[in-house]
């Protein structure tokens, strides 16, 4: 089995405890340098909780939380049944699936002896970051429409709202997609991206991803599993070389190989779906874990997350995900061979998406650079999973 060790606070901002205090975080009265033995060792180390046994809860609390948020939330006729895609039903569903969220996170902060900002959440310069993102998200999304403008992929109406409609549909989109950014980032790169990274090796991830894939295979007809495939591959030979070389930084990597295909995976039940879109949807997840590389937190990832999906959805008129939303202020439409246009799927099922994300990671490893190791946020534990 290899060490533990304990995520690293930047040193921007002091942290609540010290590293060798955060070691003692197991059962109080133990000594962390002794091995636990018997049932002790397949639950808990030296940082309390494994971390495949801590994913397991996590799940299983989110799940309880959001039937019993999505309950109620229907019985006061704040959503309804089906799949309707309007701001008010979007906005409610959203905000029990975020107060799921952050339930399920306290409850494991509790058990793990942490706080929610450990989760990515910390770093210096959160509000800068965000907005950041947020303007960084809107210029992609922007640049990707243009794009398929020049090349008549995509042919713009006339504007869709008037007067008020504007402001209201514009704020209420907006509230929609922020909690979005904050699940779907709080979810992947925040929760899962940072207990990964302590608890995810090589052969852990791989392992992962390869019975997400089985069932993939076995129960997924279309909606662009093949993006969910291809982003799987690429993966390896960078994940398995950092894994010889033994680098410290490997878990984060490995963690953020399995993140990036579960988020596209997740995206396989989406209507008109294709596999391009699938693709950039991890693709892009990929580049949200680069984020809190280099900037220490997933508050960039939040915004640009927030900003991509409002342009796409409200500003422009776009299909996202294969669903057009009423409320949207510009009107646009499809236009040409479905693999530049992204038909259905919208702006992210087009092959210019790509460029465009890669446009992303550029700038986020251009303007941020790298940090020192001393302000690195991400833990570099090889704990594994249950063992």
């Amino acid at each position: 089995m290899d060490p533990e060790t304990e995520p690293t606070p930047p040193a921007l901002e002091p942290p609540s405890t010290s590293v060798s205090d955060s070691m003692c975080l197991g059962f109080p009265g133990e000594d962390p340098r002794k091995p636990y033995r018997g049932l002790k060792w397949i639950f808990a180390g030296p940082q309390g909780l494994r971390a495949g046994w801590s994913v397991l809860i996590f799940f299983a609390l989110f799940f309880l939380l959001a039937n019993g948020f999505g309950f109620l939330f229907l019985k006061l006729h704040l959503t309804a049944r089906g799949n309707s895609f309007n701001p008010r039903q979007q906005l409610f569903s959203e905000l029990f699936q975020v107060l799921a969220l952050l339930s399920a996170v306290a409850i494991m902060a509790l058990i793990e002896r942490r706080k929610i900002l450990d989760y990515n959440l910390r770093g210096t310069r959160r509000v800068a970051h965000f907005f950041g993102g947020f303007v960084v998200g809107f210029a992609a999304l922007s640049a990707l429409v243009g794009s398929l403008a020049w090349g008549h992929w995509l042919r713009f109406g006339p504007v869709a709202l008037t007067g008020s409609e504007i402001l209201k549909y514009g704020a209420l989109w907006g509230a929609v997609f922020l909690l979005v950014g904050c699940f779907e980032e709080g979810t992947m790169r925040c929760y899962l991206q940072y207990t990964f990274t302590r608890g995810v090796n090589f052969w852990w991830a791989s392992g992962c991803i390869a019975c997400l894939c089985a069932l993939l295979i076995v129960g997924q007809k279309g909606n662009g599993a093949w993006g969910v495939y291809a982003i799987a591959l690429l993966g390896v030979a960078p994940c398995l070389l950092l894994h010889l070389r033994g680098a410290t930084c490997a878990g984060f990597w490995n963690a953020a190989w399995l993140t990036s295909t579960l988020f596209g995976a997740g995206h396989t039940g989406n209507n008109g779906e294709n596999w391009i879109g699938i693709f950039a949807a991890a693709f892009i997840g990929f580049v949200f874990c680069v984020s809190i590389w280099v900037t220490g937190s997933a508050w960039w990832a939040i915004g640009c997350h927030a900003a991509w999906d409002w342009a796409e959805t409200y500003f422009y008129g776009t299909a996202d995900s294969g669903f057009v939303a009423p409320g949207h202020l510009l009107s646009t439409s499809p236009a040409g061979n479905p693999l530049w246009s992204g038909g259905t799927d919208g702006p992210e099922g087009s092959l210019l998406v790509i460029p465009i994300v890669l446009l992303l990671l550029a700038w986020l490893l251009v303007i941020y650079r790298r940090p020192k190791p001393a302000e690195l946020r991400s833990p570099a534990a090889t704990e594994q999973l249950a063992s």
